[in-house]
């Protein structure tokens, strides 16, 4: 991306700025609610570009200021402050087309949205599902470092402990933008719980991640949906309470079907379920988007086959591998801790590269 192109960009980000905070305030966008809210989103969006421009401009200026002072000062103190100077904005100013030009790459709609988290245990057995456990107690940790909100919607537990799946609700700044980079297979090689003989195996477990889907994205008619109450239960089969209370949805026309008996309140589990299988149905159109991507970019570090093996937890040896970037990190016990930052912007870092590399071809 040319520093001519850049800067046509952001003459045009500063005036859609500009013309969208007048438009919040005109009274007919405010009584249209769906737009409303488009526009608002947009405005914040669009904030950080142009403070980013603001500050860019003003580093330009000071730039000019010092060179003229060079240029025109006599004596060799205040020159040798002048060059100082100017050297330390013009490391600032690099710094700062940088960042612009990654700001600018156009960003995946859904970043900002709320998300649905789900893990499933895959091949390995009771090992599986323990380990499933695991990557749910490294992903809550994760949301109580992000000051996020997490609610449990449904779980199945495994036999000797963990998860034979579980999903869950996670709200908050940019959720799906940070957790989409756990889609996939995680792999776990330790000595099981249920291993006498003290060998290593390998274990599997699935992480979905789904951008939750706002009430204006998708419209759901009342009479494609069936809808069943039964009793919870809870481990082993047993009856969590005597009352009708879990809910299970079903979408006629797509087969799609959601379950929720997390909460006491029918009402409570119906509206969860709502929201799941609305998400559902969003991203079945979601994943062509996805899939259009992946068709074009090589290392697909955020998006593609959710099937696909992202990331190894080595136990023996104290080290976590995300294949995609060919990290390897030698501090397990702090990662399965949620302490997952570090790897999830290292692959910000690869996935903005190569964005930035498609955006100059």
């Amino acid at each position: 991306m040319s520093k001519e192109l850049v800067f046509k960009k952001l003459e045009g980000v500063k005036l859609r700025f500009e013309e969208v905070g007048e438009l919040i305030n005109k009274p007919e966008v405010y009584n249209d609610m769906p737009l409303y809210v488009k526009l608002n989103k947009e405005y914040k969006e669009l904030r950080p570009i142009v403070e980013a421009y603001d500050t860019y401009n003003n580093i330009l200026s000071n730039i000019t200021s010092s060179k003229k002072i060079l240029s025109e000062e006599k004596d060799e103190e205040m020159r040798e402050m002048a060059k100082e100077e100017i050297d330390s904005l013009i490391s600032h100013r690099d710094a700062m087309e940088e960042q612009i030009k990654f700001m600018l790459l156009p960003k995946d709609p859904q970043d900002e949205k709320n998300a649905i988290l789900e893990i499933r245990a895959g091949t390995g057995g009771d090992e599986a599902s323990i380990f499933a456990g695991d990557l749910m107690r490294m992903y809550m940790k994760f949301c109580e470092i992000k000051k996020w909100k997490a609610e449990l919607v449904n779980a199945a537990d495994g036999t000797v402990g963990g998860y034979k799946e579980v999903i869950i609700n996670i709200s908050g700044d940019g959720v799906y933008g940070i957790l989409k980079y756990e889609s996939g297979v995680h792999r776990v090689q330790r000595v099981p719980q249920t291993e006498t003989q003290g060998r290593v195996h390998t274990s599997a477990a699935t992480v979905a991640v789904l951008p939750e889907a706002d009430d204006f994205d998708i419209e759901v008619k009342p009479d494609d949906i069936r809808k069943d109450t039964f009793c919870s239960s809870g481990p082993g089969g047993q009856s969590v309470n005597t009352t009708y209370s879990a809910i299970r949805l079903t979408h006629i026309p797509t087969g799609v079907v959601v379950t929720c008996q997390d909460e006491k309140s029918q009402l409570k589990n119906l509206d969860k379920a709502m929201k799941e299988l609305k998400t559902r149905l969003y991203n079945i159109e979601y994943q062509k988007y996805l899939d259009e991507i992946s068709s074009k970019r090589k290392t697909m570090v955020s998006t593609g086959d959710r099937s696909a093996k992202i990331r190894t937890y080595n136990y023996p040896q104290g080290r976590v591998t995300d294949h995609r970037i060919n990290l390897t990190l030698y501090n397990l016990p702090r990662i399965m801790n949620g302490e997952i930052e570090e790897i999830i912007e290292k692959l910000q870092i690869a996935e903005n590269a190569e964005r930035l590399k498609e955006s100059s071809e």
